[in-house]
């Protein structure tokens, strides 16, 4: 039986001027962080539709009906605004429906929300992210600092794996390769954290666990790709493991 998940984010575009003595000229480029997740679960029995961060201001749906066909949403490394501030509110002060309880609403009736990290994650990058107080976070198993909760790691963090008999670390490797950065949050009380930084790297949560009414949540602190997750975390066994594992704890009931 396929799996349909919906994975929202994971894009953005670059902007640089680049001088060049008396002359200066400008480039754009559009970059996507999901590739290392598309193509770890194309044979699989999880089917991704990807929408970048630009698409979902219009696109991603304004009534729950838009999410029915879906059993997995992934949110990552994409702000609250882009889905408070749609162009029929930012630039002609319309009002439509909030998304952010539409999909608490989804969640408490059976879907199932997957946070993961970045810099637009969470709280995310001088707490530009702006995911504290809202209804999404309300069905989260963590919640946000009000700042900055990037914990940047450039040395490289191994994952403690708390629960080594948790479906979701079912046939994954001992020895993780290295995360570079991780989102701070906290552990809301009931839910189970499966992994987290050692000790002497703060002990952070990087995988947790949880339920919001009749659906489950996860949130995974770190990145899906480059730059927190290492290229050779993206190459490993365990990372299509990780992720097939994860997916399916979310819809098993």
């Amino acid at each position: 039986m396929t799996t349909r998940v919906l994975l929202v984010g994971e894009s953005w575009t670059t902007s640089e001027t680049h001088y060049k003595g008396f002359d200066q000229f400008g480039s754009v480029r559009f970059h996507t962080g999901a590739t290392p997740l598309l193509e770890a679960m194309k044979d699989s029995d999880f089917r991704i539709d990807y929408m970048t961060a630009h698409d979902a201001a219009e696109g991603f749906p304004f009534q729950i009906g838009g999410l029915a066909d879906y059993d997995i949403v992934i949110l990552s490394d994409i702000g609250a605004n882009t889905f408070l501030l749609p162009p029929d509110v930012w630039l002609r002060s319309k009002t439509v429906p909030n998304r952010l309880r539409m999909l608490r609403d989804w969640v408490a009736q059976g879907g199932n929300l997957l946070m993961i990290g970045g810099y637009f994650s969470f709280q995310g990058i001088d707490g530009k992210a702006r995911w504290r107080n809202t209804a999404v976070e309300d069905t989260l198993p963590v919640t946000c600092h009000p700042w900055d909760d990037r914990v940047e790691i450039p040395e490289g963090a191994q994952a403690d794996v708390v629960l080594s008999d948790h479906p979701v670390m079912a046939g994954m490797p001992a020895a993780w390769p290295p995360i570079l950065g991780v989102n701070e949050v906290m552990v809301r009380d009931g839910a189970t954290v499966v992994a987290r930084l050692p000790d002497d790297q703060g002990g952070h949560p990087l995988l947790v666990l949880g339920t919001y009414g009749q659906g489950r949540t996860a949130a995974w602190t770190s990145d899906v790709g480059p730059h927190w997750l290492s290229p050779e975390f993206c190459a490993w066994q365990g990372y299509q493991t990780l992720w097939k594992n994860l997916f399916g704890w979310l819809v098993a009931r």
